[in-house]
């Protein structure tokens, strides 16, 4: 009777903390959105849909938009480009090895990654470490312009974003039946066969997860966005930001938000469909 008092008070405390921080918040955000903008408070009656035309409809926002979905979607294909074979390798060496290079990955966790941000802005300002290494060779006469472009804004979020697409990937690979590729090349089947027709398909859930951990959390990281991209360079993070803080504007901040929130749960529900069609393609096979 003691134990389950027990559980029914830690369930009970986990749902309400959920509750609290989870549920209401959002319901907040939503109501807001749906709201009318004021110059005086945050937001009044009546409601309206007049922020998500204006996010819709304002050729301004639309840019914004698309830029972020842009460099998601590049963030995301380099970080799988560069994660796939890292993790792939490191899948592949011993225990010990694997655990010397899943600590150097994640050694990067201990330091905040705004302060990482700004050690990404000593290293390709103007008279940054990598200008100053060009100069010193002589391979350039004068300092290059890195900082505040978009090369600088992709670099960053690659960057950061890196170790979230190897750890699902490491996960996977570390798991994959390497006998199955031995049985294919024994078939006669070349590295491109085995790598498109056994290697890809075991390792999409990997390849899925670390790309929804990529692409969502890029677009809110607007803090990389105004660090190494300067004002022009806006993210859709930037302008919930800007919404909240500066324009004052909560109903359009809030209609922000809860967009970036449906294309999450949109790419998450998706995510599990694939892995259900997956699993039962698998099972009858």
């Amino acid at each position: 009777m003691k134990i389950l008092r027990t559980k029914t008070a830690v369930i009970g405390l986990i749902c309400g903390w959920l509750l609290l921080f989870g549920v209401v918040p959002i319901l907040m955000l939503l109501t807001s959105s749906f709201l009318s903008q004021d110059a005086a408070g945050f937001y009044r009656l009546p409601f309206s849909l007049h922020s998500y035309r204006q996010l819709f409809l304002d050729p301004g926002y639309l840019e914004v938009m698309l830029r972020s979905l842009k460099l998601a979607a590049l963030t995301t294909l380099i970080c799988l480009s560069a994660g796939y074979p890292f993790a792939w390798f490191t899948a592949r060496f011993s225990k010990r090895q694997r655990l010397v290079i899943l600590i150097l990955l994640m050694i990067p966790f201990w330091t905040n990654s705004l302060v990482r941000t700004y050690a990404i802005r000593m290293v390709l300002g103007t008279h940054g470490l990598l200008n100053k290494l060009l100069l010193a060779t002589g391979l350039i006469d004068s300092p290059l312009r890195l900082l505040y472009t978009d090369t600088a804004v992709l670099l960053g979020l690659f960057y950061l974003m890196l170790p979230f697409m190897i750890l699902p990937l490491y996960a996977n690979l570390e798991k994959l039946d390497y006998r199955l590729v031995e049985a294919a090349h024994d078939l006669g089947a070349g590295p491109l066969q085995i790598f498109r027709r056994v290697i890809v398909p075991l390792s999409l859930p990997g390849i899925f997860a670390g790309c929804i951990m990529v692409f969502v959390p890029t677009m809110g990281l607007f803090y990389v966005a105004s660090l190494l991209g300067g004002a022009r360079q806006l993210l859709i993070g930037n302008l919930i930001q800007q919404q909240f803080l500066n324009a004052r504007n909560w109903p359009l901040g809030s209609a922000t938000s809860v967009m970036l929130i449906l294309l999450m749960t949109v790419m998450l529900a998706g995510y599990a469909l694939i892995m259900r069609r997956l699993t039962a393609r698998g099972q009858r096979s």
